[in-house]
């Protein structure tokens, strides 16, 4: 089975947005606070998302935990930034 529908979920705002094309289609899902991403995460595994893509705000424990709330049953990955970012990140979110 190949990908067809992604979704990815980032931490900021509220919103939702769906783009693709008659073969593949990504949803993606604004939240304020990291725990909002559990529900998301569950409503995308109930439209039939097969991936799930987090941004770095959520990090290793709400990734984990999301992980867990949809019981493992789609792949979810998260965004990691290098050191070579970590100042810039500061700036972006001091």
């Amino acid at each position: 089975m190949a990908l067809s529908y992604f979704g990815f979920i980032v931490t900021g705002d509220r919103f939702e947005q769906m783009q693709g094309t008659e073969h593949f289609k990504m949803k993606v899902v604004g939240v304020r606070k990291p725990e909002e991403g559990i529900k998301a995460a569950q409503q995308m595994v109930d439209e039939g998302v097969q991936l799930i893509e987090l941004c770095g705000g959520f990090g290793p424990v709400w990734t984990a935990k999301i992980i867990d709330a949809i019981d493992k049953q789609v792949p979810v990955g998260s965004v990691g930034y290098g050191p070579e970012s970590i100042e810039q990140m500061y700036h972006l979110f001091k």
